[in-house]
């Protein structure tokens, strides 16, 4: 099992935090636990799934957006075989445009098959475009499931692993620590900054799923 999460200070987060946090943890894999998970979480998530599955897994964090390459290969393979994204949580589907992000990655590394991983869902457009282009695309209720194939084991194993600390509250794609939430003084709305400010002003929109 992959030990990637980088220790932070606490994190504060958002009003309900911990109301959110006892309400998901039931001890088993739901779809609401699925779009609670922090972008991070979810791809070390979909990370050790593949180990899992007997699959080699390399991580790198070179994208602009600090989001993951995640490489996969068969066994005593030097060279992937596929290459996969995640995409954690939004209340619209997924479009094209990161299917073809991915499709030129797939292209810039030479791998034929790409994996895209959402908590989420894909609108029938970017279906028929993965088709096309060779991209599996596994939404929130695939995962759940692939989960739930694992065996009550293994699949525990991941919940425990995946919901260690604090999974809701979002890392920061730059400095990859944990972000603090914070409210607007212009319009009252909440937001994530980095703990690092004024290092560094990334901040990410609360979008906490209904």
């Amino acid at each position: 099992m992959r030990r990637l999460f980088r220790r932070s200070a606490e994190s504060r987060g958002e009003p309900g935090h911990a109301a959110r946090v006892a309400g998901l943890s039931t001890g088993r894999w739901t779809r609401e636990l699925l779009k609670h998970l922090e972008w991070r979480r979810l791809e070390e998530l979909c990370a050790s799934y593949f180990e899992e599955l007997g699959l080699k897994v390399a991580i790198a964090h070179e994208r602009a957006d600090g989001a993951a390459e995640i490489c996969l290969y068969a066994a005593g393979a030097g060279q992937p075989s596929i290459l996969a994204r995640t995409k954690s949580w939004d209340a619209y589907p997924i479009g094209i445009k990161p299917l073809s992000e991915l499709r030129a990655a797939m292209t810039s590394a030479n791998v034929a098959e790409g994996v895209m991983v959402t908590s989420g869902r894909f609108t029938p457009e970017a279906a028929a475009y993965a088709a096309e282009e060779n991209i599996g695309l596994i939404d929130g209720a695939s995962l759940l499931a692939k989960l739930d194939a694992l065996g009550p084991e293994k699949g525990l194993a991941l919940l425990k692993f995946v919901t260690k600390g604090d999974f809701l509250t979002p890392t920061c794609p730059r400095c990859f620590i944990k972000m603090t939430a914070s409210k607007s003084t212009r319009h009252g709305r909440m937001f994530w900054g980095c703990r690092n400010y004024p290092s560094c002003k990334l901040t990410l929109s609360s979008a906490t799923p209904a």
